[in-house]
């Protein structure tokens, strides 16, 4: 790796972190094992109020995040929010 080249921390399917040149599309919590936008409204409440960082995780996109055993976050993807609680009540 180069002087200045950027190395970001993901978590891949397997649930393990990687090294990656490009960062995460999608943020989660690790405590709830959760996934949403980075520009979710509750996540960046949550860091505002200086809880949650301590335990924020990146994935490189949602295969990633759901192989990794995360659910949707209901705030910022309410669709695949909706989708993941009607496959768990079933």
């Amino acid at each position: 790796m180069g002087q200045g080249e950027r190395r970001y921390t993901l978590i891949g399917s397997d649930g393990e972190p990687y090294r990656s040149r490009t960062p995460g599309t999608l943020g989660g919590y690790r405590r709830r094992r959760l996934y949403g936008r980075l520009d979710c409204p509750s996540a960046l409440r949550s860091i505002a109020a200086g809880h949650y960082v301590a335990h924020r995780v990146f994935f490189a996109d949602e295969a990633t995040a759901v192989a990794a055993g995360y659910r949707p976050c209901a705030v910022c993807l309410p669709v695949a929010y909706a989708r993941w609680k009607r496959r768990m009540s079933r």
